[in-house]
């Protein structure tokens, strides 16, 4: 084989192969981690539903929808995906309405991209999408510490399709190098005149609202409408390379960073999850403490939500007399990035200074939710 021929199959195989590792930005692209649970109805508002790390935003809509983790079979090299499904459609939109669905990323994450200097680095977004019929939607990277922002518009079609996106460097406002939100990876499905009555900005520039997702097509437009992602990543460089795979134990690692759940549903039986016990202290004649320590450093203390958690959900035990208080009410207290400490208060039964066991009362779909999301 020639040099010339040596070269060119090297092209190729760089082209059509996955390469060195590490270049995906975007955590759980594959959509493979779903602590949260696979299914949420009714979404209206902001927030963190099904697949870790994709955020919903969503304001001022009449519109309603289901979001899933899809099980999917006609996308060679992907099992899963995210699935929106317009279960109450909004066709009368108001100025300031808007739905997004996208990932944050912290500013330390973004050092390579150079940008605020003269080598600000281009960057490729890849992504895989679907629909129920052809629409028209825009990505956006959205600059949190600069207020700077650019777009691209896409289309989906029924049939699974890659789509790619190349972002020319910011040479306006460094990222910090922190654990703050500095990056908005989202993808516009709806929204009203405050965003769509301008031009679409397609170089970086200050914020102007107008001019964020000018052309979209309404993802509330019919009950009918269905939106899937999967395969999003975000690259150095002005090439798609082919989706960077990481193991399932890697992703849900940096999935826990921002969200760790304890919840009787990690069972491996839900239904004999009342047999897992865990050990807490009295600290004085109705209280005890449990302490958790999570399985990777969070990016930030969390914030504790009880979900599903009643008086009757948790049951305790004490060693000592062998009577089973009740709870009364749990709360979190002087916790860190690596652990948490929960109080919980017994109406009775608990003696000060004993060792006692809690576990789940039969409800799989109860948890103690951590959360230091950007």
């Amino acid at each position: 084989m020639t040099k010339a021929a040596e070269l060119a199959k090297m092209g190729e195989v760089l082209t059509n192969s996955q390469i060195g590792g590490r270049r995906n930005i975007v955590i759980n692209g594959a959509m493979q981690v779903a602590q949260r649970g696979t299914s949420e109805t009714g979404i209206s508002t902001s927030g963190y539903y099904t697949v870790d790390r994709m955020r919903i935003a969503s304001g001022s809509t009449a519109g309603r929808f289901t979001m899933t983790q899809e099980s999917i079979t006609d996308l060679s090299g992907f099992a899963n995906a995210v699935k929106l499904d317009c279960t109450t459609a909004d066709t009368s939109i108001a100025a300031g309405e808007l739905v997004t669905i996208g990932t944050r990323i912290e500013g330390q994450d973004l050092q390579q991209l150079k940008k605020g200097t003269s080598d600000a680095e281009k960057v490729t977004v890849s992504f895989y999408v679907k629909g129920n019929a052809s629409a028209t939607y825009v990505f956006e990277l959205y600059d949190s510490d600069n207020t700077r922002q650019i777009s691209q518009s896409f289309s989906v079609t029924t049939s699974w399709s890659r789509v790619s996106l190349t972002f020319d460097g910011d040479t306006t406002g460094a990222f910090g190098d922190d654990n703050n939100l500095s990056l908005l990876l989202q993808i516009w499905l709806h929204a009203g005149s405050e965003y769509t009555s301008g031009t679409l900005s397609t170089s970086w520039s200050s914020v102007t609202a107008a001019n964020r997702a000018v052309g979209i097509s309404s993802f509330f437009d019919s009950t009918d409408r269905t939106f899937f992602l999967t395969g999003l990543q975000m690259e150095v460089g002005e090439q798609a390379t082919p989706f960077e795979h990481r193991s399932f134990g890697e992703e849900l690692a940096l999935c826990q960073r921002y969200f760790h759940s304890v919840n009787a549903g990690g069972h491996p039986n839900p239904t004999d999850a009342a047999y897992t016990r865990y050990i807490t202290f009295a600290q004085d004649t109705n209280a005890t403490r449990w302490f958790h320590d999570f399985p990777v450093t969070m990016r930030a203390t969390p914030s504790l939500t009880l979900d599903n958690i009643t008086s009757s959900t948790v049951q305790g035990f004490n060693y000592v007399n062998h009577s089973s208080p009740t709870l009364s009410s749990s709360s979190f207290a002087e916790s860190s990035r690596q652990h948490a400490q929960v109080i919980f208060n017994w109406g009775s039964g608990v003696t000060r200074g004993d060792t006692l066991s809690w576990r789940w009362n039969n409800q799989p779909d109860a948890s103690f939710q951590f959360s230091a999301e950007l």
